[in-house]
């Protein structure tokens, strides 16, 4: 079987995504088959450059005829964009994969949700860092109670794109189109990759202490003589309450100067700790029992998680290889052959802290997490 793809969005994750299908029949040769059907978008002229690009068949700027041609929706656009394609798509019984946080709201997610509970369909958010081989590998670890009971999870996601007041409005900016600002777009990485790593050992975020802040009110519009209000959040913290009664710290900014792409996260419990950054994704620092520090261990081995679908042992991948992962283990799941995470139902769960910290800046106070 062939599964034909729509891809609706070609810029930054339609790059990441193609490049992924492209590679995987040359080192997951047991990946399924599959067809670069169809590229969406609305600039017509635009769009079919990007198909000759990126190696799809036709292009297409009504996404609803698209879905009704293919087997899998590539869900890339902006976040207002995710709900109303994916649910259509789900419910014409096409898998889809959709973008992270999965919806601007919570109502918005809840509704994506509740459309992917149907059977027969696959239903997965792109959280990528959970095929990063050093995080599946800490994941290990964690699970075998290599780390005892975990106490504490910190994470941090930094970038400083935005440090600039006059670097251009886009439509990241925008409440109405993006839903938050780096909460949404850093801080559900961060939020997400803990429960990976230790949702089974902490249990779900109960209570939610956040902060939001806007450090530059308005940004110059790119090729005109005009500026447009920032409605979302620059940067936020958040400390969380989890169900066991460890705690968790997590950061994100869209204005930390220094940092390009800072995604890093803690987990330390009574027998041990973990520490892993992205700007050395190759590498986990690990300390267990009596030892005096940290152990560096570089997560190149045969044996290790997806190394060997790639080179000789003790050679590095790198970002890019993490969609290759992603989207062999989704196209494996829309074939039938195994179940995929993160799922929409994982989307969810994330998309109700991001709600809850919002929630709580807004009162000035600690606030539950909302459960259905």
């Amino acid at each position: 079987m062939t599964l034909r793809i729509g891809m609706l969005g070609y810029r930054f994750m339609g790059k990441a995504h193609s490049n992924a299908l492209a590679r995987l029949p040359m080192f997951f040769p047991d990946a399924p088959e599959t067809e670069r059907a169809v590229l969406i978008g609305r600039d017509e002229e635009a769009l079919s450059a990007a198909a000759d690009r990126l190696g799809f068949a036709d292009t297409a700027t009504d996404w609803e005829q698209a879905v009704e041609e293919v087997d899998v929706l590539y869900n890339l656009g902006p976040n207002y964009l995710h709900p109303e394609p994916s649910i259509a798509a789900l419910s014409k019984g096409v898998h889809v994969l959709c973008e992270k946080p999965l919806a601007p709201t919570l109502e918005g997610a809840e509704a994506m949700a509740a459309a992917a509970r149907d059977d027969g369909v696959v239903a997965g958010c792109a959280f990528n860092y959970r095929y990063v081989p050093a995080i599946r590998y800490a994941r290990r670890l964690i699970e075998a109670g290599d780390l005892g009971e975990i106490r504490h999870v910190r994470g941090r996601y930094l970038q400083d794109w935005l440090v600039d007041p006059d670097a251009p409005w886009s439509w990241r900016n925008d409440e109405e189109l993006a839903g938050s600002g780096a909460l949404g777009d850093l801080g559900a990485h961060s939020i997400d990759l803990a429960r990976f790593l230790v949702g089974d050992r902490v249990g779900e975020v109960e209570r939610v202490s956040g902060h939001l802040r806007t450090f530059v009110e308005e940004r110059p519009v790119e090729g005109e003589d005009e500026s447009r209000p920032v409605t979302v959040d620059d940067a936020y913290s958040a400390q969380v309450a989890y169900e066991s009664g460890a705690m968790g710290t997590f950061e994100a900014t869209r204005a930390g100067t220094g940092h390009k792409n800072d995604h890093a996260i803690e987990v330390e419990g009574t027998d041990g700790a973990i520490r892993f950054s992205l700007e050395r994704l190759n590498e986990l620092e690990v300390l267990r029992g009596d030892d005096r520090g940290f152990e560096t261990v570089l997560v190149t081995d045969a044996d290790d998680p997806y190394v060997e679908h790639w080179w000789p042992p003790g050679h590095v991948i790198g970002w890019e290889h993490t969609f290759v992962h992603e989207n062999y283990e989704f196209l494996r799941a829309a074939a039938g052959e195994t179940e995929f995470h993160a799922n929409f139902e994982d989307a969810l769960a994330v998309q109700r802290v991001l709600d809850a910290v919002e929630r709580s800046d807004e009162a000035g106070e600690w606030v539950d997490v909302e459960r259905p």
